[in-house]
């Protein structure tokens, strides 16, 4: 482990799923309560210069772009083919390196009180030509938030996610319910109740909390943020 217990992935079920303003969210809610937080994404692709993700975390934080986004500490890697990481950076003759990741995420642990680290696509997305993200994830032994949602195909997805944390041991400290979007309310009940019972049939007392329209002004409440982050709310 090269964290202290001060680092939280954001995952999800598939690209497009929402992990970036989920993020952004679970920050503006943490930092209102007092807590140092900082973002940090893990890779980003389609890009260039300061990750995309990033900055649209600083606009939902509403603040300014950091030092450590400007330096490259907040997303070490990006890549301009929108692609999964390990095919991005084999356009560019490059390789990711792991290891320029945990250094750049133990920097930030030594700035901030909690990083909220996010992933690129989904836990099985290649990360390198031998990692996957969910490996990487293990590694750290931070917890994960899995951000899924209504749309249809998601009850497929968020299972096979829940049973991807436990099978390759990752710690399950919550689900996002992205309602973002969603315009079939009997669809959009039935699939969160689906993904609640599976939780419990696999013994996670997690959180399953709802991510409102982040149009409509929604957002997670301090409370919120701090049970899927596994802080104790002061």
């Amino acid at each position: 482990m090269v964290v202290s217990g001060n680092v939280v992935a954001i995952t999800g079920i598939d690209t497009g799923v929402g992990k970036t303003v989920a993020t952004g969210l679970l920050a503006r809610a943490l930092m209102r309560g007092g807590v140092r937080v900082m973002t940090q994404k893990l890779v980003e692709t389609g890009a260039s210069g300061i990750s995309l993700d990033i900055l649209r975390h600083r606009q939902i934080m509403g603040i300014v772009p950091q030092d450590e986004d400007r330096d490259g500490t907040t997303c070490p890697y990006v890549f301009g083919y929108p692609a999964s990481p390990h095919l991005a950076a084999a356009r560019e003759e490059r390789r990711i390196d792991p290891g320029v990741i945990r250094s750049a995420t133990r920097r930030l642990c030594g700035m901030y009180d909690l990083v909220l680290l996010e992933g690129a696509g989904g836990l099985l997305v290649p990360l390198d030509g031998e990692t996957l993200i969910a490996d990487y994830l293990r590694t750290l032994g931070c917890p994960v938030v899995l951000v899924s949602g209504p749309r249809l195909g998601s009850i497929n997805h968020t299972l096979l996610s829940i049973e991807t944390c436990l099978a390759r041991g990752l710690r399950l400290g919550g689900v996002l319910y992205n309602r973002y979007g969603s315009s079939d309310a009997v669809m959009a009940e039935d699939t969160r109740e689906v993904i609640l019972r599976h939780l419990r049939a696999c013994g996670c007392q997690c959180p399953l909390v709802d991510l409102p329209d982040l149009a409509g002004g929604g957002g997670l409440s301090y409370e919120e943020a701090c049970a899927l982050t596994g802080r104790r709310p002061v």
